[in-house]
């Protein structure tokens, strides 16, 4: 196990808990899913106290899934490929045995006892709902108190804070998340995960559909355990309403080289640390050195067409999303003037200062970054950029920190694409995590996934003090 500390993380030498490879022992019977969660448990008993990521724990019931989920590979009939695996569940989403209380204080003791449609099927494939992991406050900007298990003085970004934590502490294999702006793929990248922010609407969201950005995703120790439990969901829930669903195979697509990839800078270009730039740099040119060709936005004009069009992309979010989510947050705050951060309210502020032409003028936006996104498939099989701006920062909830949780600068472009996009722990700066994504077109999920794979298998990883 890596150590807690300033130089804890060689994404070299770091092994993350997986699952997939252990159900081969469990049909052996040389393993069970019982054993498997009690190892878990130990190790957030040994972590949990630093790093907390977790909201509530639910041991009685994961228990109980465990052990019905042994005597179905006992008997040679699991649920799926990842029955038996202990999964961490964002506190956003409902879960009918523990609350939900989305990291606000006018939600505490709020226990709706129904599951949200990514819990209903994970319980479904036997799944094990070990806990609910921390968000930020609303899934917004307000942090919670978890640390990064690699320095405990930094964040592990946000807002799916807790899942980010919980699975580079090797606390669980497999955590779901949700992203709006970049709440998934900026915590993996600073904790060191894979994780898949899917096409947007790839997975139900059930309650959680008041924005329109909003994507549930998957953090995970491996590609095979994150794609396997975003496709069991998608199997069993579908995807939002109106919307086709995850596409993909029933497991993990196969290892596939890109032959061209378009190098996205975006907005937060300028301002990425130098070691940050460099250890990226050297991620392009090994693939450049494996025959991969790089298109860069001064090489096409439809690639700085693209980069012109996500330049306001945090701008046009933030927007698109505060306006969203005005109308319940006005009664929250309404209800509960006390059970609200002052950020959440300041938010709020500016949201209600909007007029309908505001968010009409963001949507326009949005849709021609969109139409741009997809004119430049023809170029590559995909795009790469960081998935976060370098190294965690340090944990702070003062509010003179503008950005606690970190800057999602690198996440905006995918989540106002709607596309998807996974992250992969290539590169090591300064001893903490720095995530690479690939994103790809609309319901390419299954592609950009096996880009990810091969990225893992076929590049080196990096590491720059």
């Amino acid at each position: 196990m890596s150590k807690t500390g300033a130089q804890g993380y060689d994404p070299r030498a770091f092994k993350a808990l997986t699952f997939h490879d252990a159900t081969a022992r469990f049909r052996e019977a040389a393993d069970t899913p019982r054993a498997y969660l009690e190892r878990c448990l130990e190790t957030i008993a040994e972590r949990e106290p630093v790093v907390k990521a977790f909201v509530s724990l639910n041991e009685a019931s994961a228990r109980a899934a465990a052990d019905a989920s042994a005597g179905r590979w006992k008997a040679g009939r699991p649920l799926s490929a990842i029955d038996g695996m202990p999964v961490g569940i964002k506190d956003l989403l409902e879960t009918k045995d523990m609350p939900t209380e989305m990291g606000c204080k006018a939600y505490r003791g709020n226990f709706p006892k129904r599951d949200n449609p990514a819990v209903w099927a994970l319980r479904q494939a036997g799944a094990v709902i070990l806990g609910k992991t921390v968000t930020a406050e609303l899934g917004g900007a307000e942090p919670g108190p978890t640390r990064n298990p690699f320095d405990t003085t930094r964040t592990p970004g946000g807002s799916s804070s807790g899942s980010a934590a919980a699975v580079a502490a090797r606390m669980l294999p497999a955590a779901i998340g949700t992203q709006v702006g970049g709440s998934i793929i900026r915590p993996a990248g600073f904790c060191g995960n894979v994780a898949l922010k899917p096409t947007q609407g790839g997975i139900n969201r059930g309650e959680r559909q008041a924005t329109s950005m909003s994507t549930h995703g998957v953090h995970a120790g491996s590609i095979e355990d994150m794609w396997q439990v975003a496709i069991e969901i998608a199997e069993r829930a579908g995807g939002d309403r109106g919307s086709a669903g995850l596409f993909g195979p029933p497991r993990a697509p196969a290892a596939h080289k890109p032959e061209r990839l378009i190098v996205l800078e975006t907005s937060g270009w300028p301002e990425l640390d130098a070691s940050s730039k460099s250890a990226f740099e050297r991620v392009l040119r090994e693939l450049e050195s494996k025959g991969v060709r790089l298109i860069r936005r001064a090489s096409h004009p439809l690639v700085e067409k693209l980069e012109a069009a996500i330049a306001d992309a945090a701008d046009i979010c933030s927007a698109i999303t505060a306006w969203e989510n005005r109308w319940s947050h006005r009664n929250l705050v309404d209800q509960s003037p006390d059970g609200v951060s002052e950020r959440a309210k300041g938010v709020l502020a500016r949201a209600e200062a909007m007029s309908l032409s505001d968010y009409r003028a963001a949507l326009i936006e949005r849709e021609a970054a969109q139409l741009s996104h997809a004119r430049i498939a023809p170029l590559a099989d995909a795009a790469i950029t960081l998935a976060c701006p370098g190294p965690a920062p340090q944990w702070s909830n003062a509010a003179a920190t503008p950005r606690p949780t970190g800057d999602p600068v690198f996440n905006y472009p995918s989540s106002m694409l709607f596309a998807p996009a996974v992250t992969v722990p290539l590169m090591g700066v300064g001893g903490l995590p720095v995530g690479v994504q690939l994103m790809g077109q609309q319901h390419e999920d299954a592609r950009v996934t096996a880009m990810a794979r091969w990225l893992l298998q076929s590049v080196p990883p990096v590491v720059v003090d």
